[in-house]
């Protein structure tokens, strides 16, 4: 049973996307990564459940 939340989630989600959009302007392909890579391990100690974290690392790993 996925207990990930798939619906649209976010009131303002074509500004959030052109905001994150707009963090990685300027950065070269590595600080990009980078960037995402703090991003992602902001928000996964945000939501602290390790089930919902590896539920979404096996969905993220689906084609």
């Amino acid at each position: 049973m996925r207990n990930i939340k798939l619906n649209a989630n976010i009131k303002n989600c074509d500004d959030f996307y052109s905001k994150l959009l707009a963090a990685h302007d300027g950065l070269s392909d590595e600080e990009s990564e980078n960037f995402n890579s703090r991003l992602i391990l902001i928000l996964a100690n945000h939501i602290g459940d390790e089930r919902i974290l590896e539920e979404a690392i096996e969905m993220a790993k689906e084609k």
